[in-house]
């Protein structure tokens, strides 16, 4: 077990404009995955630091609710630039806390102050809709008003980016709001919240931090003073958040699993599409939502065996270690127990009679460095293209191989799946573009492009299993979100 210094800190909520200590005494400890070293201590919040953050939302929202939407506005953009003056520090603590690449943590930390930045637009996005003399005398206007006091449990992998998909909209529609961030990295969401209490334009009890785990997040589901709930997550999980939310009459938006490929042509340009298959499958360690972690390789054996060896070549020249390492590309795992997850997939893997193509349990330290969650780049071959390493989600540095001879072919395999978050194609073909992206059963799509991630002004739009509810994060999906329609009827002799 890593050591504990005796000055180790124990993280707080911020409730009602403050930072207090939890109510219990249980905590987790938040630890570097490069390093093992114990960087704070989370409390374990239940139900009486919950009820205590929803009274300061409830206590906050009509007075908030009120405040004009250009006002609401200037309060956003005060905390767009509070983000982009400290966007450093944040992405260095991304860095330390989840173990991203630098590079890979300011990304992250830039695309959520594009979803501040777009949140801004509010008083035009709020606008509704008039039709007048529907009937002799009587108009129809169709307004927008905030849902209330609404929560987020965020995951992970992107403990900056993903609080910023939910809190500038929230509150600029007009609600107060309560974020749970994950338990293993919740530092960059206590500084992001430390900057919201900065901005003098946004009141207490607006914004409220709770730090926990279950029984946090059972909390937030079930208490009646929550309006709405954001999750982003593994599909069970999100699942379950839907279920609940459902069943306590809370409006829901739960973002699961997913297991994107990457269809690759036989026209395609490698010089192009290996560098972006590198980046989308080894990129953050294969943690993120949006990770190709499949290559559907289309073509005759010799085609196929040549990409193969392109990927396994490059994939091979990846360095792997601390994230805030030069030349590093390939980070730690969020923890040993995600690195153990993937050392038995791939021994599941060779057992099935999968070929081993690239092996990352031999590119780094055999314990996985002093933390035990280093693993290289690793690239297997799928014997059955409905296996575990085929159908389902990882979460690691972990590239399966698809072997098909044509594009109905990968489009075939591609729509089996479960999941529909993202996939791409690599093609010189418009031909080939076009039958891909209008047959595909994906939410967001990539033409030569191996992250396919909308920017901020569009909405973050997984299929299938990859979504619980109607409304996506980001874009025009969060103001629908985050806001009530009201019908006004009117009359007047």
């Amino acid at each position: 077990m890593p050591e504990r210094a005796t000055d180790t800190r124990t993280l707080r909520n911020f409730i009602g404009g403050g930072w207090v200590e939890a109510a219990g005494s249980e905590t987790l400890e938040d630890i570097n995955p490069a390093t093992a070293e114990i960087a704070a201590l989370v409390p374990l919040s239940g139900e009486a630091d919950v009820d205590a953050a929803v009274s300061a939302a409830r206590e906050a929202y009509p007075a908030w609710r009120g405040t004009p939407p250009q006002k609401r506005a200037r309060a956003v953009m005060a905390l767009r630039e509070a983000l982009w003056a400290n966007h450093e520090e944040i992405a260095r603590l991304v860095t330390e806390d989840m173990g991203k690449t630098l590079d890979d943590a300011r990304g992250e930390v830039l695309r959520g102050i594009e979803s501040t930045e777009a949140a801004c637009g509010i008083p035009h996005l709020l606008k509704g809709e008039n039709l007048e003399g529907v009937a002799t005398g009587v108009d129809v206007e169709l307004v927008r008003q905030p849902v209330g006091v609404c929560a987020a449990i965020t995951p992970f992998n992107f403990p900056a980016m993903i609080p910023l998909w939910f809190l500038p909209y929230a509150i600029a529609c007009g609600n107060t709001f309560i974020l749970k961030p994950s338990e293993r990295d919740p530092r960059p969401s206590e500084r992001i919240v430390e900057l919201v209490e900065s901005v003098d334009e946004i009141p207490d009890g607006v914004v409220n931090l709770i730090h926990g785990a279950h029984d946090a997040v059972n909390g937030l589901l079930d208490h009646p003073g929550i309006d709405a709930i954001s999750f982003v997550g593994q599909a069970s999980t999100a699942r379950y958040v839907a279920e609940r939310s459902a069943a306590s009459g809370k409006r829901c938006q739960a973002l699961g699993g997913a297991k994107n490929s990457l269809v690759v042509m036989p026209d395609a340009n490698l010089d192009v599409s290996v560098p972006a298959i590198m980046s989308s499958s080894f990129g953050a360690a294969g943690q993120r939502c949006l990770a190709g972690s499949v290559a559907v390789v289309v073509g005759d054996d010799t085609r196929q065996n040549d990409v193969v060896t392109a990927l396994r070549d490059a994939a091979s020249e990846l360095g792997t270690g601390p994230g805030d390492e030069d030349g590093v590309e390939v980070c730690p795992l969020v923890g040993p127990e995600a690195r153990e997850r993937i050392m038995d997939a791939i021994e599941r893997a060779q057992s099935n009679g999968d070929e081993v193509v690239l092996d990352g349990r031999e590119s780094g330290p055999d314990d996985g460095g002093p933390a035990h969650t280093m693993i290289g780049p690793t690239i297997v071959e799928a014997s059955d293209n409905e296996g575990e390493l085929a159908r389902e989600e990882l979460f690691g540095p972990l590239l399966a191989i698809v072997r098909v001879p044509d594009l109905d072919s990968a489009l075939e395999f591609v729509n089996g799946s479960r999941y529909g978050n993202a996939g791409s194609i690599f093609t010189t073909s418009g031909e080939a573009a076009r039958t891909y992206r209008f047959g595909v059963e994906a939410g967001m799509i990539g033409v030569n492009i191996g992250v396919a991630a909308p920017v901020a002004w569009f909405p973050f739009s997984g299929w299938k299993d990859s979504i619980d509810g109607d409304l996506h994060a980001n874009g025009a999906d969060a103001v629908e979100f985050y806001t009530r329609k009201k019908v006004v009827t009117s009359r007047w002799s």
